[in-house]
C-alpha cells in the first residue's frame, strides 16, 4: 500500500528532504532514500512499506532479546523489507539488504494494522514487536499498529539499531513500552565503515528512550578483530553504566554471515571478558547470547537465581512483585512476575 510518509519536507524542483533518521536523505523525483522503501513520487515522499510485512511470527519475548520485560510471554513479531544501515554482518540480510527485490511487489499482502493486532490477540500474545529489520523505516505502519495495540492492552516493542531522529522517538513514545537497541560499537569509524551510519545518534536514542521511561535493553554483537578490544568493551560498559546500571546488556557471539563469511566466531574467552567488564562497571545484568545455553537472571544483591530459563522458556521464578524472594531486593524490569496482559 502506498502511503504518504511522515517527517519530510518538500523542496524546489520536486525534491524532498527526509528527516526520519539522521541520514537526512535529499531525494530527487523518482528516487529512493537509503532505506530503499521511501520514494519521492512527483515531489511527495511515500512509504512503500505500509501494510506490506515480509515476516510475521510468534516469538518468546526473550528472543528479541528482552529478559526484563514481561518475561515468559509471547510477542507477535513483524518486519517489512529495508533498512537504513548496511551492516555486512546482518543476520537478516535477505530481507533488510536485498534491495534489488524491494520494489518487486512480491510481498504485497495488504496486511493492515487492524489485521496485525487481531493476529496478535488470536495468538494470545502480550505484545507486538517491530523487529528483524529496522522499525524506523516502516514507522508509519508501526505507529498505526501501536496505537491500535495500545487500545487493546497490548504492549509495543522496537528491536532497533537506534538510528532515528529525536522527533520520531517522541512521536512513538506514547505507544512504545520497550526497546532492545543495538550498540554495535563505541567507535564512530566502525559505524561509518561497517554500518553506513554514525555513533552519536545511537547514543542519543539510548539516553532519550531511558529518559522518557521506555524500558530498554542493549545488545552488542562482538565481532573478532573489529569491536572486541578491551578498551572498546570498557567504553561500551562505561556508557551503559552512566545511563543506568539497571539496563541489561546482551553480549552476543558472532557467527560468520552475509559479507563476513571469512570472519571467525567470537571466542568464549572474549565473551566472558566482556561480561566481567560489565560487572566491573556496576552493570547489574549482563547476558551472553548466541551460545546455546540458558540465560538465568541473577539477583545482583544475593546472587541467587530469580528467573531460571531453559533456552527461551521461563521455567522458574523466585520473585514476588518484582522483588527477589531471597533478599527482597527490587529487580529492574517490567512485569517480571506476571504472565498476563
Amino acid at each position: 500500500m502506498k502511503k504518504e510518509a511522515l517527517f519530510y519536507e518538500k523542496l524546489e524542483g520536486k525534491e524532498v528532504h527526509c528527516f526520519l533518521c539522521p541520514h537526512h536523505c535529499r531525494i530527487a523525483d523518482g528516487c529512493f532514500g537509503i532505506c530503499g522503501v521511501r520514494k519521492n513520487d512527483g515531489g511527495i515522499l511515500f512509504t512503500l512499506s505500509y501494510s506490506r510485512p515480509i515476516a510475521l511470527h510468534v516469538d518468546p519475548i526473550e528472543k528479541k532479546p528482552l529478559y526484563h520485560f514481561m518475561p515468559g510471554t509471547s510477542t507477535f513479531s513483524l518486519a517489512t523489507k529495508g533498512c537504513n544501515f548496511r551492516c555486512g554482518f546482518c543476520q537478516n540480510w535477505q530481507i533488510s539488504q536485498d534491495k534489488k527485490n524491494f520494489h518487486a511487489g512480491d510481498y504485497n499482502v495488504n496486511y493492515k494494522p487492524e489485521n496485525i493486532v487481531a493476529s496478535a490477540e488470536k495468538s494470545n500474545c502480550s505484545s507486538i514487536s517491530y523487529t528483524y529489520t529496522e522499525p524506523t523505516i516502516f514507522f508509519e505502519y508501526a505507529q498505526d499498529i501501536a496505537r491500535l495495540a495500545k487500545d487493546k492492552g497490548l504492549a509495543n516493542v522496537f528491536v532497533t539499531n537506534g538510528y532515528m531522529e529525536k522527533d520520531v522517538i517522541v512521536a512513538i513514545e506514547p505507544y512504545l513500552d520497550a526497546a532492545n537497541i543495538d550498540l554495535k560499537s563505541f567507535s564512530d569509524s566502525f559505524y561509518r565503515e561497517f554500518c553506513g551510519g554514525s555513533l552519536s545518534p545511537v547514543l542519543g536514542t539510548i539516553e532519550l528512550m531511558r529518559e522518557l521511561g521506555i524500558w530498554i535493553e542493549i545488545t552488542t554483537l562482538i565481532i573478532p578483530g573489529l569491536n572486541d578490544s578491551k578498551a572498546e568493551l570498557r567504553s561500551i560498559a562505561e556508557f551503559i553504566s552512566s545511563v543506568n546500571k539497571g539496563i541489561p546488556w546482551h553480549i552476543s557471539k558472532f557467527h560468520p554471515d552475509y559479507k563476513m563469511l571469512d570472519n571467525v566466531d567470537t571466542s568464549r574467552d572474549v565473551l566472558e571478558l566482556a561480561k566481567k567488564i560489565g560487572a566491573d562497571f556496576g552493570l547489574r545484568y549482563v547476558y551472553i547470547g548466541n551460545v546455546g545455553r540458558s540465560q538465568d537472571t541473577i539477583c545482583y544483591k544475593c546472587n541467587k537465581i530469580i528467573i531460571r530459563r531453559l533456552a527461551f522458556d521461563v521455567v522458574e521464578r523466585n520473585m514476588r512483585d518484582n522483588k527477589c524472594l531471597y533478599c527482597n531486593c527490587i529487580i529492574d524490569g517490567v512485569k517480571l512476575t506476571s504472565l498476563t496482559k
